[in-house]
Order: structure tokens, then sequence, then C-alpha cells
């Protein structure tokens, strides 16, 4: 039925237009229309561009879809985290903790991509308006993203490095030092025989960045000191982790001083050693690249080197930002690692 009533068919003004009547003229919920506005969803074109049609014929332009058409911000972020074997969720879950409350500071929320897509997440999520800048996880040395994320354009930060950093904007606790210090540790101690058990053994066949560089430090400054060392991977669950140090001991019978970096595997590794007759740390001495929290429910406490999660995600977030206002930022941000001296090392006992 057709209102006879002209003011029922009259345009509005447009500083009475409202949201609902450009729905209601683009066949469209409100909700699509708020996310054409803002981007914080992937609209189709076609749904869009009707959107923006019914916008503009209506003149409608309240002020925060103003700005949005405007400055073409989403204020959102994503955050690349695709969720593999081999990675211990707590960990990163501190680092997720840290990036979107840090992205809450700066009045932005963030978007969780956990799919591992690959370059090809990266192009879609660039080539759609529902972010401003990304964050990416879990970096290889030779990470296939590396390329795509030089030519997006929208700015990027790493947590990790890959091999060749050039053209990106990375941050990450220094790994390398970490294993360096936990083998200095050590040596000041006495012990020249030494072993590191390091992550589930995908994660170096992935060549992630953080093991990779952990592994390096612990062997190349084993080796400037002149103490024998070994690395192997480390599976997380507790007949894995008995296999590992059985074969260790088997294979050198006078060794006293072990790294762990395999947070999941920490308690294991205090467990089993007992169980071989190696007590901690009369005969085997033990350091773990871990947080804090886990390092200190162990008896005997580990020595260790804290991974700061909350500052690297932090960090992350603030070269994003700065990045999107254009301001400078440093291409690489390496936190230095800290060891704390606790009661799982002591002085090793002189060779008989």
């Amino acid at each position: 039925m057709t209102s006879s009533d002209p003011a029922a068919t009259a345009p509005k003004p447009a500083d009475l237009v409202t949201i609902t009547d450009v729905a209601r003229h683009a066949g469209v919920a409100v909700s699509t229309v708020s996310y054409v506005l803002s981007g914080k969803r992937a609209i189709s074109a076609t749904t869009r561009e009707r959107v923006l049609s019914s916008i503009s014929a209506l003149g409608y332009h309240p002020n925060a879809g103003a700005r949005a058409l405007a400055s073409r911000r989403a204020n959102v972020i994503a955050l690349v985290l695709p969720l593999r074997t081999g990675m211990h969720l707590p960990v990163l879950m501190q680092l997720v903790t840290a990036v979107v409350t840090g992205a809450r500071e700066f009045d932005h929320d963030v978007l969780l991509m956990t799919a591992d897509e690959g370059p090809a997440g990266l192009r879609r999520i660039a080539a759609s308006a529902m972010v401003d800048g990304v964050i990416v996880m879990d970096v290889e040395m030779t990470d296939p993203r590396v390329p795509v994320l030089r030519e997006l354009g929208r700015p990027s930060v790493l947590i990790g490095f890959p091999a060749d950093a050039r053209g990106l904007t990375c941050v990450d606790l220094d790994f390398h030092r970490a294993g360096a210090l936990c083998v200095e540790h050590l040596v000041r101690l006495g012990h020249r025989r030494l072993a590191l058990l390091g992550a589930p053994g995908v994660v170096y066949e992935r060549d992630t960045g953080f093991a990779h560089r952990t592994r390096a430090g612990f062997l190349e400054t084993a080796a400037a000191h002149g103490v024998a060392a070994v690395a192997r991977p480390c599976e997380e669950h507790y007949p894995a982790v008995r296999e590992a140090l059985v074969d260790l001991f088997a294979g050198d019978p006078a060794l006293t001083g072990i790294v762990v970096h395999n947070e999941a595997a920490v308690d294991h590794v205090m467990a089993v050693l007992p169980m071989l007759d190696r007590r901690v740390p009369r005969d085997v001495s033990v350091v773990a690249i871990c947080p804090d929290q886990v390092a200190e429910r162990t008896r005997p406490a580990l020595a260790s080197v804290p991974i700061p999660a909350e500052e690297v995600g932090r960090n992350a977030v603030s070269l994003l930002m700065r990045k999107l206002a254009g301001t400078a930022v440093p291409d690489a941000t390496l936190l230095a690692p800290a060891l704390t001296a606790r009661s799982s090392t002591a002085a090793a006992e002189p060779p008989a």
C-alpha cells in the first residue's frame, strides 16, 4: 500500500538521516552499514558499493562515519599467530594478552588470525579494509611471509627475527644471548660438559627463529670457552624427556650441566633426574629459559632466563602504532636477557 502523505516519501534533510535509513535504502542490516563504515569486518564488494551508494544518495555523514571514510582507519590491528604443532600455548597466550591490552591503550582492537595460511593470509588481510597494520608471530629463519610483508601497503611488526630482517621491523628477546648466558653461568661454576634440551623436533624442522638462535648461542659460547656441549630437541611428554636424559647420560656419563629451553618439559626433567641417580644440584646443575613462575615452582627452584612476554608484546604494539603515525622506528629491537641464579645450580665437583 502506498502512503498518500507527502511527508512520508519526501527525502529527509541530511542531518536527520540515520544509519537505519541507510540500511533500509540499501536493503541490508544496520550492522552491515556499521561494518562498512568501520571496516571491522569483511563485507563483499557488491554490498559495500550498495551501502556507499545509499550513503551518498541520502547524504548520510555522521562524525564517526565521516572520520572512518576520510581516514580509512579501522582502529583494528591483525595479530597473525598460526597455531602449529610443537608450540607451547601458555607463553604464546601471554604474548597475545600483552598485544591485546597494549592495543586497547591506543584505542585499537585486535583481530587474531590463527589459521596457518602463510603469505595468502597476509595478502587477504592487507587487501581488505579490516585492519590498519599487522603483527606477525612464530617467525621462521626463512619465513615465506617475509617477502609479502616487504610488499604490503600496511605497516607490520614481527615478534621474532628471520635470517634476513632487512626492511622489516622486528622485536624479540635476544635468544642467542640467552643461550650464551646459560653457558657462561655454568662455566663460571666449573662445569665442562654441557647439554641443551631444546624445543620439540618439529620446531627445529620449521627452522623457527627463537629455537635456532638459542641453540646457536649455546653451542657457539660453549665452543668459545672450550667446553664439551651437545644440543638436541626434546618432545614435551614425560616418556620422551626420560628417553632424552637417558641417552644424554649414556653418551656422556660425565655430563654435569643441563640447559632446558622447553617450558613444557621442565617439570619432567626435574622429576626424571633423581630417578637416574642424578641429584640437583649436587650431581647435575640445571638452568632453564622459561617464565619465572615455572622456574620458581620446581624443587629445587631453577636458575633461569625469563621470557619477557608482556614486554615483547607491548613493544610490538608500540612500534606498530608509531609506524601508523608515520614516526621512524628502529629496524631491530632486541630485549637483553638476564639470568636469575637459584638453587638448581652449584659448583661442579672437581674430577676424581
